[in-house]
Order: structure tokens, then sequence, then C-alpha cells
């Protein structure tokens, strides 16, 4: 299975975001371990990201072609982007909405998500190891 892997804006400057929220890592180290527990589980994955909400649907749009399975990191779009909700929702498959942090423990305006409803699955709350959780669940091999 082809996968997506979408983060939003500001994962950029993952490194620099509070260790205890985020995980205390790189962007390009957590792509690392993606690609890496992507060819454990079988999986092919492509790693974008980007801090434009047009360039984030434009890789949606071109990923309805060919993936199998999204795995989307929205940042601050989770709370506010019905654009970016409009192209997740255009998905047939698997739709997995990922966070580092868990954003229902956090501030009172991160508690919403505009993809909520539409993710097939969500992953919040365990760092950069929830990336890893997205990936067994689109390879089934984590419970739904």
């Amino acid at each position: 299975m082809r996968v997506l892997v979408l983060n939003g804006p500001n994962l950029d400057v993952l490194h620099r975001r509070d260790p205890k929220l985020y995980g205390g890592i790189s962007l390009g180290e957590l792509e690392s371990r993606i690609y890496a527990w992507a060819i454990d589980l079988g999986l092919q994955v492509r790693c974008e990201q980007t801090n434009h909400e047009g360039r984030a649907i434009d890789l949606l749009h071109e990923a309805l072609d060919w993936a199998g399975g999204l795995i989307i990191n929205p940042g601050a779009w989770t709370h506010y982007s019905y654009a970016i909700r409009d192209a997740v929702e255009l998905f047939a498959v698997p739709v997995v909405e990922t966070h580092l942090s868990n954003i229902d423990a956090r501030e009172d305006f991160r508690r919403f998500s505009v993809l909520s409803d539409i993710a097939t699955h969500r992953v919040m709350g365990q760092g950069p190891d929830g990336y890893h959780a997205a990936l067994k669940h689109l390879a089934g091999e984590a419970p739904a």
C-alpha cells in the first residue's frame, strides 16, 4: 500500500517546539523513522510537509490518484480549515488523523478538529511513535 504522510504548519521546526509535547526530534528524524517503520510494515510512504494551505490541498489532490492510505497531521489547520477537510473528505481510502500531542487534553481551542468525523482513525498523544501506530493501523496490524 502506498501512503501519503502529510504534516502541516510548523512541523518543519518540530525540533524547536516543546519537547514534552512534541517529542524533541526534528522533522527529518521523524521522517527517517516513518520510512523505516513503513519498510518493516511493507508500506510505501511519501512524506510531505508544508506551511501553505494551498500546497497541502494540492498534495492531497495529487494523492487521490495513487494513495491507498493517508496519515495527516494538519497542525493548526485541525481546528479551522474546512478547505483541508474538503480535500481529505474526497479520499475513499483509510485516513488517520495523527497528532504528536493529545489535543483533547490541551487548550480549549485545540480540542476541536474539523477532521474528527471524517477520519477513519485518530492517533493522539503518542509523540513520534503515534506515526508508527498510524502506519500499523493502515497495515492492519493495530486495533481499530
